[in-house]
């Protein structure tokens, strides 16, 4: 198991690049709940693949899924929200996942 240390700076930006798959919430809170569904199931993955020209080409190993992924987010200081994701998934997915839900706002600050 790998825990991601992550921090959003703005959370009214944490959107990713297409609405129907991106992050809708408010709080630290929320975010983490949203971040560990998209690790334990397959939902997101399969909801962006079909919107593919090729769904049926696109790597199914990025549909992996961990069912013991947990996540918690707090405020830290000035406005930047921090999330512990705690996963198996390697990097490559946890990366794909989180652009989805909130595009390029966040930012991975160790790992453990």
């Amino acid at each position: 198991m790998t825990t991601y240390f992550l921090s959003v700076k703005d959370m009214a930006k944490a959107r990713g690049p297409d609405p129907e798959l991106a992050f809708e919430g408010i709080g630290p809170e929320k975010l983490a709940a949203d971040i560990a569904g998209a690790m334990r199931s397959d939902s997101l993955f399969q909801r962006w693949r079909a919107k593919q020209p090729e769904p049926d080409e696109v790597d199914p190993s990025l549909g992996v899924t961990d069912p013991g992924a947990s996540a918690w987010g707090e405020l830290a200081a000035g406005d930047r929200h921090d999330v512990q994701l705690t996963t198996s998934l390697p990097m490559r997915i946890v990366k794909h996942r989180l652009n989805l839900l909130i595009g390029n706002s966040w930012e991975l600050r160790d790992t453990r």
